[in-house]
């Protein structure tokens, strides 16, 4: 991957490239579902003259109604994915993150590690004084 001088913000080309998509993909789709929208309420006014009869009218306005409707649906449809498609991207690809998940991780397991031998230590120390102290009890004690 190279980086050009074009890009403000220093983003790979590849990278430029795809975010450029996202966008062109959501104003796509906002544009689609907007217009779908728009001709379903005109539609709904019912205020165009034609030479057909109200009923053939009405049922051409009912399945273009439907067909849009299907449109608006597509569009959402392809939001999502796109919205989907920028969460993956986002997981994938955002590095500095991650690393700074790791980083955090490491630490904390390092105290907990230092805990742990802290308290390990103690617990050898009492133990090796309470060993001291039953040996001896037990070579100067007279029943052994």
């Amino acid at each position: 991957m190279k980086i050009t001088m074009a890009n403000p913000r220093g983003l790979p080309q590849s990278k430029e490239a795809l975010l450029k998509s996202y966008t062109t993909r959501l104003k796509d789709d906002v544009k689609s579902m907007l217009e779908n929208f728009e001709e379903i309420v005109k539609l709904a006014k019912g205020e165009s003259e034609t030479q057909l009869s109200k009923i053939t009218q009405s049922e051409q306005d009912t399945f273009e109604m439907h067909v849009r409707a299907a449109n608006i649906v597509r569009a959402g449809e392809s939001l999502m994915k796109l919205v989907s498609d920028i969460k993956q991207y986002l997981i994938l690809n955002d590095f500095p993150s991650v690393n700074e998940a790791i980083t955090q991780n490491s630490k904390l397991f390092r105290t907990k590690q230092n805990e742990c031998d802290q308290k390990l230590m103690s617990l050898r120390d009492d133990m090796a004084a309470d060993l001291y102290d039953l040996e001896e009890e037990y070579y100067t004690s007279i029943y052994k």
